[in-house]
């Protein structure tokens, strides 16, 4: 029990010790914390605040949503003051729901430095770290791991995919002073590894020796023609022949029409091209394998990590349906922290979130169950009135017939009667 409570202790040290650098739940007064970009002018959508259609809490769970399609949009932060992130844990952590069902657009967070132009910010404005998912159609569902080395921006060489349902989602990476990083969805972990083996910050350690090159007499065919195999003296046969069963059209004019030949067809005595059979080559020395040498022009790095200035957040996307909520950011040096909080927070709210969406879903569901319901009564209703249509417009045509038979019937009786009387 004495190494339990030993244990809390430490653990609320921990947190207690921490540095926490930004924290935003997007409540009352937001606005005043956030500075919207005005650089697209009219292309820039217009930030809401809601919990959406769906949710834990109404009021905790409000959040920043993008509210016009098609459009461009841009937000920050500034922190209260820049920091250096070496020789400490960098976290940056938030969630996002897309309930609109996005078809494509981006749900991620850039982290600026202190000197950003927040009323200018636009897609090509210098960040640090860009991460968060990015979807678009059926290709593109992906989480983003960019961090800027020396002025460019690197690309992460994994495949980590995002999520790309209708609930909210936690996304968190993890940047150690060891130069390794850990990417979590939903607090799981979904890639790790060290940032020189997993971006290219670096030049490769090792390049194929320009000197080297493959000796003229290596062998690399592990197969060879057989040289006692020859073609059989019966093997060339044409591959198409005149149709033995055609004849010639019966109103087929040599003069008119030219001398006749009849239709080609496939020959099923054809074999193809002849090769000789493969065997297993004597001299084969394998797969000849480029010599590496040390590359003079790699520089080791202890500091990939490192982020002299870091003093911003925002987002910056486009969307082409819009309506995603983001939350719940936060960006401290200590990966405990980020737990509890996302435990205060998003965690709190996913089971009440799921459980509305359900009901939600299943409302829907009775309604269109409802809706068919009723429009195949009205398909049905439509039919049986256009068959008694029908069907009294074929018992008028019949009492129509019928006079006129009747009417036929009188005259010819009548005309054999005046017969009989002359």
């Amino acid at each position: 029990m004495a190494k339990f409570f030993a244990a809390i202790a430490c653990c609320l040290l921990s947190v207690a010790m921490c540095d926490v650098y930004f924290k935003e739940e997007f409540t009352e007064g937001w606005r005043n914390r956030w500075v919207e970009s005005t650089h697209k002018g009219s292309e820039q959508g217009e930030f809401g605040w809601t919990a959406g259609k769906f949710y834990g809490d109404a009021e905790r769970d409000k959040g920043l949503q993008t509210t016009q399609d098609a459009r461009f949009y841009a937000i920050s932060a500034k922190f209260d003051k820049s920091f250096s992130n070496e020789g400490k844990t960098l976290v940056v952590q938030f969630s996002v729901k897309h309930e609109q069902e996005i078809d494509c657009g981006g749900g991620y967070v850039k982290v600026f430095p202190s000197d950003l132009d927040q009323k200018d910010m636009h897609g090509d404005s210098p960040y640090n770290i860009m991460f968060g998912p990015d979807i678009c159609g059926y290709s593109t569902k992906k989480v983003h791991v960019i961090f800027n080395y020396k002025g460019k921006n690197l690309l992460t060489k994994k495949d980590i995919r995002c999520k790309d349902d209708t609930l909210t989602h936690l996304y968190t990476l993890i940047v150690r002073p060891d130069n390794t990083y850990e990417v979590k969805i939903d607090g799981k972990k979904e890639e790790s590894g060290t940032l020189e083996a997993d971006w290219d910050f670096l030049a490769p350690k090792t390049i194929k020796d320009p000197e080297a090159k493959k000796p003229d007499d290596w062998d690399d065919r592990e197969n060879i023609d057989d040289p006692d195999d020859s073609k059989p003296e019966d093997w060339d046969k044409p591959e198409h022949i005149p149709d033995p069963d055609a004849k010639k059209p019966e109103d087929w004019d040599d003069e008119m029409d030219g001398e006749w030949e009849p239709p080609m067809i496939d020959n099923p005595e054809y074999k193809g091209e002849w090769k000789p059979k493969q065997i297993p080559n004597p001299a084969y020395k394998g797969k000849w394998v480029h010599p590496e040498i040390d590359n003079p022009e790699y520089q080791p790095d202890d500091k990939l990590y490192r982020y002299t200035d870091v003093g911003a957040i925002g987002f910056d996307l486009w969307q082409v349906k819009s309506g995603s909520i983001f939350d719940n950011v936060l960006v401290t040096d200590d990966e405990k922290y980020a737990e509890q909080f996302a435990e205060e927070t998003w965690g709190k709210s996913k089971d009440g979130e799921k459980k509305m969406k359900d009901a939600h879903d299943e409302e829907e569901r009775k309604k269109r169950e409802e809706e068919d319901k009723k429009r195949k009564d009205e398909e049905k209703d439509k039919k049986d009135d256009d068959d008694d249509e029908e069907e009294d417009e074929d018992e008028e045509e019949d009492d129509s017939k019928k006079e006129e038979v009747s009417d036929e019937e009188e005259h010819d009786h009548d005309h054999d009667h005046e017969h009989e009387e002359l």
